[in-house]
């Protein structure tokens, strides 16, 4: 299967102050409901466990057997602490801005960003390349954290293609 490409179009950074605290950065495009960060990580992993355990059951798996018995927990904690941490805004990473001391005016491109997310409506999974591109405003960023910011963004559930067409420095 052929990676597919994705163009991320990163709008001019806003202000700290002008995003308020909403979670739209953290969840782009991924429904959630109000009550999405009420559960601390650990309740989200014991109902999972519980509710995969049940899965497994239903299709007849075994799980006494030796390769089988911690598949629930392990599953749990993917979805939670892997997977999906993107959803949740306090795994946000911390991109600091420099000053573009050099007044460099040009495209900063960054390509080739492999990413993983997976799909909202049948949970299979999307991978692929990002490519970020940005004209400085008098600010720009280190290389390392587009990749982070990247595959922050992309550990959600998506529709179809990830997006990230929005992101403010910290």
């Amino acid at each position: 299967m052929r990676q597919k490409e994705i163009s991320l179009n990163i709008r001019p950074l806003k202000k700290v102050d002008e995003a308020e605290d909403n979670h739209t950065l953290s969840s782009y495009e991924t429904p959630l409901r109000k009550d999405a960060f009420e559960l601390s990580d650990e309740d989200k992993i014991e109902k999972i466990q519980g509710h995969f355990r049940e899965i497994m059951k239903i299709l007849g798996l075994d799980l006494n057997d030796d390769s089988l018995k911690g598949t629930p927990r392990r599953v749990a904690k993917m979805f939670v602490k892997e997977v999906f941490s993107g959803l949740n805004p306090k795994n946000r990473p911390h991109a600091r801005l420099f000053d573009n001391k050099y007044n460099y005016d040009q495209m900063l491109v960054e390509k080739e960003i492999t990413f993983y997310s997976h799909c909202e409506h049948h949970f299979v999974p999307i991978y692929g390349k990002a490519h970020v591109a940005y004209f400085s405003t008098g600010k720009v960023i280190g290389l390392s954290k587009i990749n982070r910011i990247v595959q922050f963004l992309q550990k959600t559930a998506s529709a179809g293609t990830p997006d990230c067409t929005d992101w403010k420095g910290d």
